[in-house]
């Protein structure tokens, strides 16, 4: 009878052992941004986390680190292609310098008109083969209808007009694309992690900063460079990526669940981006920050700079006619 008493209990345990191993299986995927979570941004990503717990079945979630805790986007990148689970943000700009040239494009400065330009561009057929080559990489997209926001220029001494930047050190995220597009400008771009902006801001290391007014409030540049005009030079919008590698590890329920929240959460975040730009405005206005609204002239002034940045596609590696052929797939 012992015999058999101690043989239910190793049956009892060996079952209930079985039935507990899915949850030490369990995938993490650790959502890695230079942004803080006060920012649009953050919240969406706060958002996503929130959708995945309540959608899914508990065996996949998100961790998120904000403020470059991870390292900067290069680094983060570069993990990814070695298939760790990591995941962060991944504009078209970045992603040209990992090979996808033409994507590069869709930081040019003025390509955009509004945000409606952005959403068709990425329905159309153009944008989903450039997907494909990110994926030939070894990235996957698992959601690029999130907007950054309208990027403006912060600097430390004024600027009305294009010709004022000429001379100007101005701190762009560290890839070619932003780098050529500031130089069409006139300015001195600067390439530099975000993290370390405010400092070289502080100490005059830099004259300036382009990022979309959540971002530049988010991190206080506005504390130590008190002149922001409004030229909206580039509508940012931008793409979650991951290892595919590691994407393809996952069961088709998990790669849904990721999928559809992470699309659902850019929804979200595109309403915050609105909302609250106004609200960021505002706040830098009431803390000393003096904002030029640039005339149509003076606008027509920064984008006639840069023509020739569109004219110098083959520079960036861009096939033939690149421009014309996005401002069709807009309809322009």
């Amino acid at each position: 009878m012992k015999k058999g008493i101690v043989l239910i209990l190793v049956l009892f345990l060996v079952s209930m052992t079985i039935v507990a191993a899915p949850r030490n299986d369990v995938k993490v995927l650790q959502v890695a941004l230079e942004n803080s979570l006060s920012e649009p941004i953050g919240q969406g990503v706060l958002k996503w986390k929130e959708l995945v717990d309540e959608k899914g079945d508990g065996s996949i979630r998100l961790e998120i680190y904000p403020d470059s805790q991870l390292g900067n986007k290069t680094d983060l990148l570069d993990q990814m292609l070695l298939g760790e689970p990591v995941m962060t943000m991944c504009d078209g700009a970045f992603a040209a310098d990992y090979g996808i040239a033409d994507m590069g494009i869709t930081m040019g400065p003025f390509l955009f008109d509004n945000w409606d330009d952005c959403w068709k561009l990425i329905g159309t057929e153009w944008w989903k083969g450039e997907l494909s080559k990110l994926e030939d990489v070894g990235f996957k997209v698992l959601a690029d209808n999130w907007a950054y926001g309208v990027r403006h220029i912060l600097t430390t001494k004024p600027v009305e007009t294009v010709d004022d930047l000429k001379g100007l050190q101005i701190r762009v995220p560290t890839n070619q694309v932003q780098s050529k597009g500031i130089a069409a400008l006139g300015a001195t771009p600067v390439g530099m992690s975000l993290g370390d902006v405010y400092t070289a801001l502080q100490q005059g290391t830099i004259d300036g900063a382009e990022n979309p007014l959540s971002t530049l409030y988010g991190r206080k540049h506005h504390e130590v460079a008190k002149y922001l005009i409004l030229d909206g030079h580039v509508y940012s919008f931008t793409s979650w990526v991951c290892s595919i590698d590691w994407f393809n590890s996952l069961t088709p329920e998990q790669q849904n669940l990721l999928l559809t929240t992470g699309y659902e959460a850019g929804l979200f975040n595109n309403e915050i981006v609105e909302e609250q730009d106004q609200y960021y405005l505002d706040q830098m206005i009431n803390e000393g920050v003096q904002v030029v609204y640039p005339s149509e002239e003076v606008l027509q002034g920064f984008k006639d700079k840069v023509v020739s940045f569109y004219e110098d596609g083959e520079s960036l590696g861009w096939s033939p006619n690149l421009y014309d052929t996005v401002m069709a797939e807009m309809g322009k």
